[in-house]
């Protein structure tokens, strides 16, 4: 099973990190209030990094490590455009 690691932006401008292995189901429910509830409140949300794995655990370890990025080091990420959404 393929899984993936996503960096959303927020309405707001904040960033949210998540992990899925439906990529185009899970931005739905993010954007339809039903995702997470720190992005409920921040709608709509839109992809701006996307990283693909083998299986889900090696996502949910990148997902950790992201995670533990200050926001900056985050920005960084998202700037170097290698991992290009597919929506």
């Amino acid at each position: 099973m393929t899984a993936y690691v996503y960096i959303v932006r927020c309405s707001d401008g904040t960033l949210y990190t998540g992990w899925t292995s439906d990529v185009e189901k899970r931005l739905l429910a993010h954007n339809s209030g039903a995702g997470a509830k720190y992005t409920r409140g921040r709608r709509p949300v839109r992809i701006v990094h996307l990283e693909s794995f083998e299986n889900k655990e090696d996502a949910m370890a990148r997902e950790s490590s992201i995670k533990k990025l200050k926001r900056k080091e985050k920005l960084k990420l998202v700037a170097t455009g290698n991992n290009t959404p597919p929506l």
